[in-house]
C-alpha cells in the first residue's frame, strides 16, 4: 500500500486554490492500487488533501497532535469538516500531548513524514511561522530522504 502524507498551510489564497485542488486531485485520484493518506486534518491544506484522498478511494489515517486539538478550530465550519473527515478515517493516531502547542504540531508532522512513502507539501516555499510549520516538516522529510512533492501556484503568497 502506498502511503502519502500531507503538510501544508491552513490558509490557501483564493487565487491558488483551484490549482492546488487540481494538482492534489491529479496526484491522489490517478493512483493505481491501494493508498493510505495521512493527515492531521487542520483547516486548509490538510482537510483539502484528506477530502480528495477519500474521493480517490484512499484509506485515511488521522494524526491528532493533542487532546484539545478541536479547541483550536476558530471557525465552526472548519471544525464540522474536521469531525466529518475524522469520522471517515480508518485509523486514528494520537500524539501524547494534552494541549496543542508547537511541539505537538511538530510531533504530528514528523510522525506523518516518518510513516509515509511520499510527503505532499501545500507550501509557498517561505520559512515556517513556528515550530512544526510546513517548511520545517518539509526540511525534516527531505533529511530522511523522503520524496516531497510541493504543490502551490507560482507567484502567490499566503496571507
Amino acid at each position: 500500500m502506498k502511503r502519502i502524507g500531507v503538510t501544508g498551510h491552513r490558509t490557501i489564497p483564493g487565487e491558488a486554490l483551484d490549482e492546488v485542488r487540481a494538482r492534489l486531485r491529479a496526484l491522489l485520484c490517478g493512483h493505481d492500487g491501494p493508498m493510505e493518506a495521512l493527515s492531521s486534518l487542520a483547516a486548509g491544506a490538510d482537510q483539502l488533501f484528506a477530502d480528495i484522498a477519500l474521493e480517490g478511494g484512499a484509506d485515511l489515517t488521522v494524526v491528532i497532535p493533542s487532546g484539545d486539538y478541536e479547541e483550536g478550530f476558530d471557525d465552526p465550519g472548519e471544525l464540522a469538516r474536521y469531525r466529518a473527515l475524522k469520522s471517515r478515517a480508518t485509523q486514528e493516531i494520537r500524539m501524547a500531548y494534552t494541549h496543542s502547542s508547537d511541539d505537538a504540531y511538530y510531533a504530528a508532522g514528523t510522525y506523518i513524514a516518518d510513516n509515509c512513502d511520499r510527503l505532499v507539501a501545500v507550501w509557498d516555499g517561505l520559512p515556517a511561522r513556528g515550530r512544526g510549520g510546513t517548511a520545517e516538516i518539509v526540511e525534516y522529510a527531505r533529511a530522511l530522504g523522503r520524496p516531497v512533492t510541493v504543490i502551490w501556484r507560482e507567484g502567490v503568497r499566503r496571507t
